[in-house]
């Protein structure tokens, strides 16, 4: 690559993002372009750069990761998503995979190899922790790489709120003023709980997570 790798950052603690940056710019090939605190404002921020790769934790206010790299990769394909978060749980891998990220380290990795990862997403690799490559392989091994019907793809905290007033029979119009947000957003979050949950409807929604036991009724 001729000219250094540009790179966005999303995490929502300005700390780690800049421990993250000081980290990646020791290196002469690496330029850090633009940080984001959220999925949102860094899907907004690939769009505005154009980054060769876009560095993303998984929990993150209002949009997470796993949203913001399917949004990335359905928009701008052939900018590489590097997912670098804590959390090494199967559900988390498997869904980051199949919303197209390129890569999948823990925040535990040393930071040679942060560098090392961010040059072979750039190149067009694929990279994976040790802590998970293992647990991929097995899956692929088995003849389910996906494994969809048990890897339920979490929901956001603000996607669980919207679900369980739901579950307590609220409108969209009353469910967005009880969270402050409007119905139209309350809408896109039930699409997103529908596609992550592979349902069609509410019922089904809510059913599915109660036997997931993400969510609990109490009554009013």
């Amino acid at each position: 690559m001729s000219h250094p790798i540009r790179v966005i950052l999303a995490d929502d603690h300005a700390v780690v993002r800049k421990g993250i940056r000081e980290f990646l710019e020791e290196d002469p090939e690496i330029t850090v372009v633009a940080e984001a605190g959220d999925g949102g404002e860094a899907f907004r921020l690939v769009g505005e750069h154009h980054p060769d790769v876009a560095v993303l934790d998984i929990q993150m206010p209002r949009v997470t990761g796993i949203e913001a790299t399917r949004q990335i990769k359905a928009a701008f394909p052939d900018v590489r998503v590097l997912i670098l978060t804590a959390y090494e749980d199967d559900p988390y891998v498997f869904a980051l995979l199949r919303a197209g990220a390129d890569g999948y380290l823990l925040k535990s990795t040393d930071p040679d190899e942060l560098v090392r990862a961010v040059k072979a997403t750039a190149a067009g690799g694929k990279v994976l922790d040790p802590a998970v490559a293992g647990r991929v392989v097995a899956q692929m091994t088995a003849g389910r790489p996906a494994a969809a019907s048990e890897q339920v793809e979490p929901l956001s905290e603000r996607e669980l709120d919207v679900l369980r007033l739901a579950g307590q029979g609220l409108t969209n119009k009353a469910i967005g003023l009880d969270l402050g947000i409007s119905d139209r957003t309350v809408q896109g979050h039930l699409a997103n709980i529908y596609g992550k949950l592979g349902v069609a409807s509410r019922t089904e929604a809510v059913t599915k997570a109660l036997k997931l036991g993400w969510i609990v009724l109490e009554d009013k």
